[in-house]
């Protein structure tokens, strides 16, 4: 029998060094064990085998390596001989490790998924408590966790809590962050970390109106929070009392009145008008297109939006600037280009010398096109549909005006006023004829303020800047 000595209990390269060396002097599985720590050795032990026997004509696969690692973190305790016994057959098997039916193999990748939610649930149920203050702070938690995991997951921690200095407490070792270097010392027992703090309070507090009993289901939160943990965790004692008055609190909140809606919404939104006809709604004015396009039901668009946005500016202005369409901030206040786009393109205007009371200011497309996500609308772009039927809107609007010059903002714009599909790439800088007026199309302000590339949005905001300087000549602002 052949013995090996360990470090400790997921001395992992302690493990392969001898593994291989066993291999490769032909020790078979049956005939080797490995223990930690010395003096352990059985009533049939040798000699102990050296693990500075290595040789690199021995080879085995990444996966199985990966494998190992993870599986050395297991606390069964016939881990070590699993994976001999693994290794042993990889050289007559070198595919063995992707035969999951094989049962060495799916012991060892089950023992793995353990591991992995062992270390999951050790980032879900940390709780820190405070001790000490000022340069003396310290923030400590004590945690038992399923399987060795202190080191794999202290990294997390280290990253999530950066500006702390920490300790995790665990029966198996302990971490320790000063805010520049991680660190891992000797198992430590519960009576070594606080027992509460301040903080604790005001967690259990928001943790208790964080709880919907309506959406309450017993069997699934068990599984994502074993009881097992249950005994570290300050909310745990909130958790039976919770579950007890769960029915109760789900009548009440059924009972209860509706909230009222929220006024702000309800202040600025869009009167329902019938527009089945639109061949007698013809306006004759700008004051008469703001009220038609309140009631405008071309497109769906107007059922998520909070109002139709009409444009804003001189009604004889030289210059009509068109963009794709409101934003969030734009379809609150009712004004176009008040948001973070606007505030570019009154850069650009500065620029070229031009002020907001010299132009027109509109859209191509006049509801807010979004998505919800949270508590946010994030802006989708208007599709050919949506902007073909929004051109009847603009064509009168321009009408209305009668600018010398239109600046269209972005290819959504350029389609609306050209009236068919433009590549911005090739046609930016270049000046139209139409019908109405000529069209200077250009980048619009929110490419230059979103795109990702910083060399990108310099060279557009450029762009975008000496367009605008071209305009002033273009509509004889500059005469």
């Amino acid at each position: 029998m052949r013995t090996v000595h360990l470090a400790g209990e997921t001395d992992f390269d302690g493990w392969r060094e001898a593994a291989r060396a066993l291999r490769l002097e032909g020790t078979e599985p049956a005939h080797a064990r490995f223990v930690v720590g010395a003096g352990q050795e059985g009533l049939f032990a040798d000699q102990p085998v050296p693990v500075n026997a290595t040789s690199s004509a021995f080879k085995v696969p990444k996966g199985f390596v990966d494998l190992a690692r993870e599986v050395m973190l297991h606390r069964d305790a016939d881990r070590y001989d699993l994976l001999y016994r693994l290794l042993w057959r990889l050289q007559e098997e070198p595919d063995l490790i992707k035969v999951t039916s094989d049962r060495d193999v799916a012991r060892a990748v089950e023992m793995a998924k353990n591991v992995s939610r062992a270390s999951h649930k050790m980032k879900a149920f940390v709780r820190f408590r405070q001790q000490g203050e000022g340069a003396n702070e310290r923030w400590i938690a004590w945690f038992e966790p399923a399987h060795r995991v202190v080191e794999k997951t202290a990294p997390f921690f280290a990253r999530r809590y950066a500006n702390m200095c920490w300790s995790i407490l665990t029966p198996d070792g302990t971490a320790h962050w000063d805010r520049q270097h991680l660190t891992f010392g000797p198992p430590a027992r519960k009576e070594d970390a606080p027992q509460e703090d301040e903080v604790e309070d005001f967690w259990k507090t928001y943790y208790a109106s964080t709880f919907n009993p309506a959406r309450l289901r017993t069997k699934a939160m068990q599984a994502e929070m074993p009881k097992a943990y249950w005994k570290n965790l300050p909310e745990a004692e909130l958790i039976s009392g919770m579950i007890a008055g769960a029915s109760g609190r789900t009548e009440q909140m059924v009972a209860a009145e509706a909230p009222q809606p929220n006024r702000r919404f309800e202040a600025v939104r869009a009167p329902v008008v019938d527009r089945t006809d639109t061949s007698e709604l013809v306006p004759t004015s700008l004051e008469a297109l703001k009220e038609g396009l309140a009631g405008c039901r071309r497109c769906p668009l107007w059922r998520d939006a909070t109002q139709a946005v009409c444009g804003k500016g001189p009604s004889k202005a030289r210059i009509m600037i068109v963009g794709e369409q409101p934003g969030d901030q734009e379809d609150l206040h009712g004004e176009p280009f008040v948001g973070p786009a606007g505030q570019v393109l009154s850069e650009a205007m500065r620029y070229a010398g031009l002020g907001r009371d010299q132009v027109y200011l509109t859209n191509a497309v006049k509801h807010f096109k979004h998505e919800a996500k949270g508590r946010q609308r994030l802006h989708r772009t208007p599709n050919a549909g949506e902007i073909d039927k929004c051109r009847w809107w603009l064509q009168h609007e321009i009408a209305l005006v009668e600018p010398q010059l239109i600046v269209a903002l972005g290819s959504s714009a350029a389609r609306s006023v050209l009236g068919r599909p433009v590549i911005l790439s090739q046609m930016r800088g270049q000046v139209f004829a139409t019908q109405n007026a000529r069209v200077l199309v250009t980048y619009h302000p929110a490419y230059v303020l979103r795109h990702p590339d910083p060399d990108e949005r310099e060279r557009a905001k450029k762009m975008l800047f000496d367009d605008f300087s071209r305009a002033i000549f273009e509509s004889g602002l500059d005469t």
